[in-house]
């Protein structure tokens, strides 16, 4: 079932499109927090950096541009940062061109670039099957610093995250042939890791990136005239007490911004990459009963069967809400749920009755419906139908250009409705032959 469900949603989106190949990039995206002591020194708060209460023994290295990592790697900007991590820009003075780094928190560990290194080197094969879909590690090593063992791993350097770009766009969507084409991409790049037998985990805007065209050829004065300079901000102790621990740097910088409103991304330029493999697992090997991913597509067998160990069906409930995404101006689920029994009702009020053996488990639904799919009388419902038309036709329609036609429309009501009653218990047996593939 999932094998066709991923199947049916790249064919019709890419309408036999050709995918060119992908250059990697850099994770930059963990939920979870380091584990640190209480204990530390406050200091005052940064708009655009890292939590600097991060920088102390177990995590964030600290890193000032001019650093020089393994004798050829020069920091020349910061890319973003995340729970567990900063990204570097740099440049490679041995093969002359630009690179990112992911830095990983000393308690972060090597899972992540352990699972991603194998996948990867399995897409050197399987380029024009999902493999170009999915970041290349060219290197890793380790730092020794202040705040203990770091993880590194190099990988070629983004544009930006789709998330980012929708959000430069305001309320202006992707164009309709550029977000079927990064769709189509994505579908593809799920279906690529299961095949692997992995499950990604984490799927969401914020994950998946644009590729950046060659920036080989600018030299460090060029890119910063080009794009932005680093602008260093002064760490200050909220009790103005000198900086005398080592763990700290005495500047941090904003990420520099490559990207671009997503309205103005090209189909020739439209091309993603599947990041951020710090919350993926085999389900083969390990049983993982808790999702990462936010609440608005958090797939809802986490909360209906949480005895059930998390599988690759997991993947395809957010699978479908990202894509839901790329063609819209919203999520598909509203804005504002407040917790679980919000995103439950929104989800029935979207795509009518859900399984009844979970509408039997859900204690909260007599708030707001009388039957399952029915809700009470008086409550405002957000229709599938009105999400379709506020999201992804209207905003189109006031900039003049191509809206979704009918077929388009339920084709997209089926890939979402099949998505949210895709459960584990369905697909035991896709799993084990995806897993062995």
């Amino acid at each position: 079932m999932r094998r066709s469900i991923l199947r049916t949603i790249s064919r019709r989106l890419l309408a036999s499109r050709p995918c060119s190949p992908l250059a990697s990039t850099y994770p930059n995206y963990r939920p979870q927090i380091p584990t640190m002591s209480t204990h530390r020194p406050l200091y005052e708060h940064i708009d655009e950096v890292e939590r600097l209460d991060y920088y102390r023994p177990g995590g964030y290295h600290p890193i000032q541009i001019g650093d020089r990592f393994q004798d050829r790697y020069r920091i020349v900007h910061k890319l973003g940062y995340g729970s567990y991590s900063t990204i570097w820009l740099a440049r490679d003075e041995q093969m002359a061109k630009y690179v990112a780094i992911k830095v990983g928190t000393a308690d972060y560990g090597s899972k992540e670039v352990e699972l991603l290194s194998r996948i990867s080197a399995s897409g050197v094969e399987n380029r024009e099957f999902g493999g170009n879909l999915i970041p290349l590690v060219l290197d890793r090593f380790n730092i020794d610093g202040p705040n203990g063992t770091h993880p590194c791993f190099v990988t070629a350097p983004a544009r930006c995250s789709l998330a980012d770009a929708a959000q430069a766009a305001g309320y202006s969507p992707f164009q309709l042939h550029v977000a079927r084409s990064l769709s189509a991409q994505l579908a593809m790049a799920v279906a690529y890791i299961h095949e692997l037998g992995y499950v990604h985990g984490d799927l969401h805007m914020g994950n998946i990136l644009l590729q950046l065209p060659r920036l080989d050829c600018l030299s460090t004065k060029q890119l910063y005239d080009e794009f932005d300079s680093p602008d260093p901000e002064s760490v200050v102790r909220v009790d103005k007490q000198p900086l005398t621990s080592p763990s700290i740097p005495t500047h941090v910088y904003s990420p520099i911004w490559l990207g671009k409103p997503g309205d103005e991304v090209p189909l020739p330029e439209a091309k993603i990459l599947l990041a951020d493999f710090g919350t993926a697992f085999c389900p083969a090997q390990e049983s993982r009963f808790e999702s990462y991913t936010p609440l608005q597509i958090r797939p809802p067998e986490v909360r209906f069967e949480p005895t059930e160990p998390l599988s690759y069906t997991s993947d395809i409930w957010s699978l479908g809400c990202v894509i839901w995404a790329i063609l819209g101006v919203r999520p598909f689920l509203d804005n504002w749920l407040f917790g679980p029994d919000d995103a439950t009702a929104d989800q029935v009020d979207a795509l009518g009755p859900m399984p009844d053996e979970w509408w039997e488990t859900w204690e909260g639904r007599s708030k707001r419906f009388i039957g399952n799919g029915k809700p009470k009388e008086g409550r405002e419902v957000w229709t599938f139908d009105q999400r379709f038309e506020d999201t992804i036709q209207a905003p189109r329609r006031r900039r003049g250009t191509e809206g979704m036609d009918e077929d388009e429309r339920d084709a997209l009501f089926e890939m979402t409705w099949r998505s949210s009653e895709c459960k584990p218990s369905v697909a035991d047996g896709v799993d084990e032959e995806v897993g062995n593939s």
